[in-house]
């Protein structure tokens, strides 16, 4: 993807009217009910969890929140959860793997928060803690990055048996500014990061990491319509594989990224 096109894109997904987790709950599902607090520390407002419904189909609906306006941001600290944002979406997948609900993630967020207090609590066992036990749970587990899928922050929520990118969405080991800063000592270079990433949909879907791209569509009708087609497939196929298929297809899926081929010459 050139620059150009490239920019544009990182623009979109910063857009304030960008929907978020609060819409996506209001458009998608029906009876949800936002439950609160990891039961250790406190409750985290960037990590949005409840249940719900979808179709007629009880859910667990777990979501990094980002706000509209500048105040709700920084109520959500845009969008980057603490250790108990992450301890509070175990907590309620665990629940859904007790209630046999599906795990329906959101992702969009920069990045896990890295405040000191954050480090203090936890924050890198939080998320390990995440990857190992999502990777096990015993019930259907669908992930969509639908902005920003930044870093360890997203992969907290995003270990699933699958995977979906919005459009316009991008999926990182790193966010490009980082990187240029990193690589090049020059933030500026975030584009020339970007692109070497390889970090939209289009190159995700590539290299196999993503089950498939979700279309905005022209109107925010057609972007919630098209993740709810989207999800109602998506379940449709992991319902009819037992638990020891969803584990073992969940592993592969993961055990598969990275694998590469030596032609070093002996």
């Amino acid at each position: 993807m050139d620059q150009k096109t490239l920019a544009k894109q990182m623009e979109l997904i910063h857009d304030a009217k960008r929907p978020n987790i609060d819409d996506l709950v209001q458009e998608i599902f029906t009876d949800f009910m936002e439950l609160h607090g990891d039961r250790l520390y406190g409750d985290d407002h960037a990590m949005c969890c409840g249940i719900a419904r979808l179709n007629k189909t009880p859910v667990t609906v777990i979501g990094q929140r980002k706000g509209h306006t500048t105040q709700d941001n920084i109520d959500a600290n845009f969008g980057m959860a603490h250790p108990e944002g992450y301890r509070k979406a175990l907590r309620l997948a665990k629940q859904a793997e007790k209630f046999h609900r599906p795990v329906i993630c959101f992702v969009d967020t920069a990045g896990a928060f890295c405040g000191v207090g954050a480090e203090e609590r936890g924050q890198g066992e939080a998320i390990a803690r995440n990857l190992y036990e999502f990777m096990q749970l015993r019930t259907p587990v669908i992930s969509v990055i639908t902005g920003e899928g930044g870093s360890g922050g997203a992969l907290g929520i995003a270990v699933a048996n699958e995977v979906f990118m919005m459009q316009n969405a991008i999926y990182s080991v790193i966010s490009p500014r980082g990187c240029a800063s990193i690589l090049w000592k020059d933030a500026s270079r975030e584009l020339d990061a970007a692109q070497a990433l390889q970090i939209t949909a289009e190159d995700l879907l590539r290299f196999g990491m993503i089950e498939g791209i979700i279309k905005e569509g022209k109107t925010q009708l057609s972007y919630y319509r098209n993740i709810k087609a989207a999800l109602t497939a998506s379940l449709k196929r992991l319902e009819g594989l037992s638990e020891e298929e969803l584990l073992k297809q969940r592993y592969e899926k993961f055990r598969k990224v990275g694998v590469f081929m030596d032609n070093t010459p002996e």
